[in-house]
């Protein structure tokens, strides 16, 4: 054979033929009009080796702009954050890698406990009472979280921050178009939710108010200032939540969230250009049986021996279609285990450190920023590892991202994209990865650009 990884020969694909009636591979396409064909070759190159073959790979790979090679101080979601070792050496393990759905419990006692600890982790940090076996992503979680409110409250009227991530909010709306609810916007003030608007918004129409903390600028939420205003309605708090910056804050179960979801992606999972990532979703106790996804409980069996169970499937594919509390069909089972290996490997005083790092190097970073001329910080809230910073008038972002890039740097992200009113300011995230060096140098080239 000339093809190595080819295993269909010439005398394979005339018995495939035989075998349907016909002789040539234009019989297999006779339906197909000879008006619609393509005449010609197709605009493709030439067949190469495989040395040839991985040394074009490796060229097109080395066009990325990835984390080896630049200092990142690009956030809005994704971030660059130190990923132990271990953490590959556990996911690169078969039995982990090619787990599916636990369908036979009884045979998938390994990926189960590997669940039971993830929801374990997720319920320590985020003070809720049960997590379920994680979502698709943080944006998904938190549409889950408000399709929830709504069949909890049989109310069709959902009030979300305009300071949640937009990506999250846009497909909230899309869900919320399905299920014929209302999504009601509140605005921002000084870079956190405008608490008095909001309080005007809440009637006894409102299913939940969803809001982000640290939110998509950075700054922390006044989650105990929110709390009354929907709990007097009898209405649900969602809050969404990066999981590292709980070591630091309190958790949103403390102060009287009813739904903590959010992305785990912080917790160890790369940024792989953009995802996939892992979302998780807590409940406290009374929201549990309308959980999407599935919950995996902790058992004996009748020898005391401990063992793993689903508990609860609240999926359609699982139970009658009319009971079911949404149709997300699956759960990031692998990516969750890297987030839960991550939390196993630093330890309740490492995430404490590394959340710590966060918050140092970032008012470090907003410090060095601030005291170029014409650079301000147009928010005074607390922030966690993101802030905005306010470029002179005209600053034009895409080329000053440019610019960074040329000098070894990925440089923030232009929130004119998603809020008009905030042309000519960028989002900057400054992680536990970035060194006093780099800072220093994305000051200079920020001040050289101007």
């Amino acid at each position: 054979m000339m093809h190595r990884y080819l295993p269909l020969t010439g005398q394979d694909r005339k018995e495939m033929l035989a075998d349907i009636g016909i002789s040539s591979m234009d019989e297999l396409f006779a339906d197909i009009p000879d008006s619609v064909r393509h005449k010609g070759k197709l605009n493709v190159s030439a067949a190469l080796s495989e040395p040839e073959l991985l040394r074009l790979m490796r060229k097109l790979s080395a066009k990325n702009a990835d984390f080896e090679q630049y200092a990142c101080f690009l956030g809005a979601g994704i971030y660059d954050h130190h990923i132990p070792v271990v953490i590959n050496h556990v996911l690169s393990r078969s039995e982990f890698y090619t787990a599916y759905t636990p369908y036979q419990p009884e045979i998938s006692q390994g990926e189960l406990q590997a669940i039971f600890e993830f929801q374990s982790y997720i319920c320590e940090l985020t003070g809720m009472a049960v997590a379920n076996a994680s979502m698709y992503d943080g944006a998904t979680a938190l549409a889950e979280a408000g399709a929830l409110a709504v069949g909890a409250t049989k109310r069709k009227r959902l009030i979300v921050s305009g300071t949640v991530h937009p990506e999250a909010r846009q497909i909230l709306r899309t869900t919320a178009k399905g299920l014929n609810v209302e999504v009601v916007e509140a605005g921002y003030a000084n870079g956190v939710t405008d608490v008095r608007q909001l309080a005007s918004l809440i009637d006894e129409e409102t299913a939940a108010v969803l809001v982000q903390s640290p939110n998509f600028f950075g700054c922390v939420e006044d989650i105990r200032a929110i709390e009354p205003l929907i709990h007097r309605v009898k209405g649900l708090l969602v809050v969404s939540s990066n999981p590292l910056a709980l070591g630091l804050l309190e958790a949103p179960g403390a102060m009287g969230a009813d739904l903590v979801v959010g992305d785990a992606q912080p917790l160890g999972i790369p940024a792989a250009l953009g995802g996939p990532t892992c979302g998780y979703f807590a409940a406290s106790t009374p929201w549990m049986r309308r959980m999407p996804g599935r919950i995996v409980g902790q058992t004996v069996d009748r020898h005391g021996k401990r063992g793993f169970v689903l508990t609860l499937q609240a999926r359609e594919q699982h139970i009658r279609r009319e009971k079911a509390t949404s149709n997300i069909c699956s759960n990031q089972a692998l990516l969750a285990l890297c987030a839960s290996v991550y939390l196993s490997t630093m330890g309740k005083q490492g995430i404490r450190e590394v959340a710590a790092l966060n918050l140092q190097k970032s008012n470090f970073a907003a410090q060095a920023l601030s005291s170029i001329k014409g650079i301000e910080l147009p928010f005074s809230a607390p922030f966690f590892n993101e802030f905005v910073i306010k470029l002179p008038e005209g600053s034009d972002i895409r080329e000053l991202n440019r610019h960074l890039l040329a000098s070894g740097m990925i440089g923030g992200f232009d929130l004119g994209r998603d809020y008009s009113e905030l042309a000519g300011h960028m989002l900057v995230a400054v992680t536990e990865q970035r060194s006093r060096e780099e800072i220093e140098l994305f000051a200079s080239a920020l001040e050289g650009w101007l």
